[in-house]
Order: C-alpha cells, then sequence, then structure tokens
C-alpha cells in the first residue's frame, strides 16, 4: 500500500498535505478530481475550497452538467486521501481531521421497501441531520427535488439553515432553487458560489469554473436542448418561460395597485366603533358605488 501511494504520488502530481490542529477545517487551492481527470481528453478545471467554523457551508448553484457534483466529490475525495495518509491532487491542502463524510447525491428508489425516490432522498437527509456534528463534512446535492416546488424549496431551506447554524458542520449544498441564494445571504456563516458558464447563440458553453456569487439562472432549458429535446420543445418551452416571468414580474405592480385603491382609504377613514347599524348600511352603499367608479 505504502509503494502504491507512493508510485501515484509522482505519477499523478499529488502534493503532501498540512495538517492543522484545529480540527473539521479545510483549504484546498486548484484542486483535482482524479478519476474524472483521467477520462478527460482536455486539462482538467481545478478549484480551490475554503471551509471553517467562520464559514462553514458553501451554497453552489449552476447548471446541470456544469461540475457541481464533481466539484463537491473532488474535495471529499481529497479529505479522504489526506486522511488515509496520501498526497493530494491539488497544488496545496491544509486540513482540520473530519469525524465523518457524509453525501446526499444522486437519485434512487428502492421499490422492494415501498420507498419512492423521494422517500429516500429524505431518509438519508434525515440521517444527515440527526448524525453531523460541527467535525463532520456534508455533501448535499439538489435536497428537495422529488415533491412540489413550494414544498421542495421550504425542505431545503430548512435544511440547509439546521446544517449551518444548528449542525454547524461544513457542509457543500449544491441546489437549483435560486431562491434560495437569498436565503443564504441571511446566514452568517454560508456563503454563494457557483460553477460558470457562457451562452454563445442560446448555446451553453461550460467553463466548470467554480466563482464566488449566485448563478444568474439555471439553464434547464439550453441544458434540455444539448440533450436533444426537439427544437419545438425547446421553443415551447422558451415562450411559457417568458410568459411565466412576465406574470412574476406584474405581480408586485398588482399589489401596488391594490395597496393604492381608494376604498382601502376610505375604509381607513371609517372608525368601527363610532358607526350605528343605519350608517354601516350607508357606508356599505358608498363604498359600494366607489368600487364601482373605479372599475368603470
Amino acid at each position: 500500500c505504502l509503494v502504491n501511494l507512493t508510485e501515484r504520488s509522482h505519477s499523478l502530481r499529488l502534493t503532501r498535505p498540512k495538517l492543522s490542529d484545529q480540527p473539521a477545517q479545510i483549504s484546498i487551492q486548484q484542486a483535482r478530481h482524479l478519476v474524472v481527470e483521467h477520462a478527460l481528453k482536455k486539462p482538467f478545471i481545478a478549484n480551490d475550497c475554503q471551509l471553517d467554523h467562520d464559514h462553514n457551508m458553501m451554497l453552489i448553484t449552476g447548471p446541470n452538467m456544469g461540475g457541481k457534483s464533481t466539484y463537491m466529490r473532488l474535495v471529499a475525495h481529497n479529505v479522504i486521501l489526506a486522511q488515509m495518509g496520501s498526497y493530494v491532487a491539488a497544488e496545496s491542502m491544509t486540513l482540520g481531521l473530519f469525524d465523518r463524510i457524509f453525501s446526499r447525491i444522486g437519485s434512487s428508489d428502492d421499490l422492494s421497501s415501498g420507498r419512492s425516490t423521494f422517500m429516500v432522498e429524505m431518509t438519508e437527509t434525515a440521517n444527515i441531520i440527526n448524525h453531523a456534528d460541527t467535525n463532520s463534512l456534508v455533501l448535499l446535492d439538489e435536497i428537495g427535488r422529488g415533491t412540489s416546488t413550494y414544498d421542495g424549496m421550504s425542505i431545503a431551506y430548512a435544511v440547509m439553515s439546521y446544517l449551518s447554524q444548528d449542525s454547524a458542520c461544513k457542509t457543500l449544498f449544491a441546489t437549483h432553487y435560486h431562491e434560495l441564494t437569498e436565503y443564504a445571504k441571511t446566514l452568517p456563516k454560508a456563503d454563494n458560489y457557483h460553477v460558470s458558464c457562457d451562452e454563445n447563440d442560446g448555446d451553453l458553453i461550460f467553463l466548470y469554473q467554480l466563482k464566488h456569487g449566485a448563478s444568474c439562472q439555471s439553464f434547464g432549458i439550453q441544458v434540455a436542448k444539448l440533450a436533444g429535446v426537439p427544437a419545438p420543445v425547446i421553443a415551447m418551452a422558451k415562450s411559457k418561460l417568458n410568459s411565466m416571468g412576465e406574470q412574476v414580474q406584474t405581480a408586485p405592480e398588482v399589489v401596488q395597485v391594490e395597496k393604492k385603491h381608494p376604498a382601502l382609504d376610505f375604509l381607513r377613514s371609517i372608525n368601527p366603533d363610532e358607526v350605528d347599524a343605519k350608517t354601516a348600511l350607508t357606508l356599505i352603499y358608498q363604498l359600494t358605488d366607489l368600487l364601482e367608479e373605479t372599475i368603470s
């Protein structure tokens, strides 16, 4: 085993990690995923990672196939390599030892036991929440995707908040719920990151570089196009996305108009304690006339 690790260290350009007395911390520069690197015909895009007690969660957004899962795995792989006594696939690495690594990546069901994909996901998530502590490393990919959008987003937010603030474990949390990037800003020890990409005439170009800040969008339709979904379906999806975006933008405007409605001003001018039955009936007629005038 030792001779093998020595040979691999030379052949794969591995470096010696530094071990810290402070537990459960990682600072790694230009880290690589050895298995993916071996399969690629072009250079692997290396990335950094910094997790400690003051910065314990990275919320990672970006398109499918953009490299989020690969990034999370390469961090875990290098932690395992360092803690088993091997050199690591990075330019440099300082590590405070972790007690355990938990992961919830990918999707699968357990039909023989009557468990759906979402049930398996929630069972694994529950195990992580119940056992991870401040000295653990946690990898979570797409929590909450097996149910309705708002259910899933709510579950993902609650898990994200609990792991960062209560468990205080070191967490890499990948998601397509862009709303979570705003919630991450409210968590003092969490921060937003994204895997970068470019668009060229509607085509997606993956750059595989992790950058600070949230992704501008999920690029789901572009990935569907890359997968071979027919052009008419892509065009219909784009049209629907645009119309839904307009509805979202219009909704705040409608609410703002309703807040300024004269009927509301009329109601605010009334003191219910000073209104008898006859006056109340008169006020109702006045309110009805006011509404009709506004509608017309």
